[in-house]
């Protein structure tokens, strides 16, 4: 357990992008590798997959956070208003938010 903390926590510094998380990636999954966490193993053979997107995920600073919580706060909109009214009212309330 203190093995598998200390390999989250380390990973959880790697959100903050920077230059040169690519290659403290690389390093943390042989980290990972060293030891035996089947489940960290698995995680790091879906990191390793989609190398290019990890990468510029941990280093470049633009993301998608606004325009995820736009449409996450539409879908719980229209979740509420299901069956209630028509368009018009939905429309109304998510341009009221």
């Amino acid at each position: 357990m203190t093995a598998l903390s200390g390999h989250i926590r380390t990973f959880a510094n790697l959100l903050k992008p920077a230059a040169d998380n690519s290659r403290r990636l690389h390093e943390w999954i042989s980290h990972v590798r060293e030891d035996d966490l089947p489940h960290l193993h698995a995680f790091t053979r879906g990191l390793e997959r989609d190398h290019d997107a990890v990468a510029n995920g941990l280093t470049l600073p633009f993301h998608n956070g606004g325009t995820e919580g736009v449409n996450n706060k539409t879908k719980l909109i229209k979740r509420q208003m299901y069956g209630r009214a028509g368009f018009r009212l939905l429309r109304h309330r998510i341009l009221l938010n």
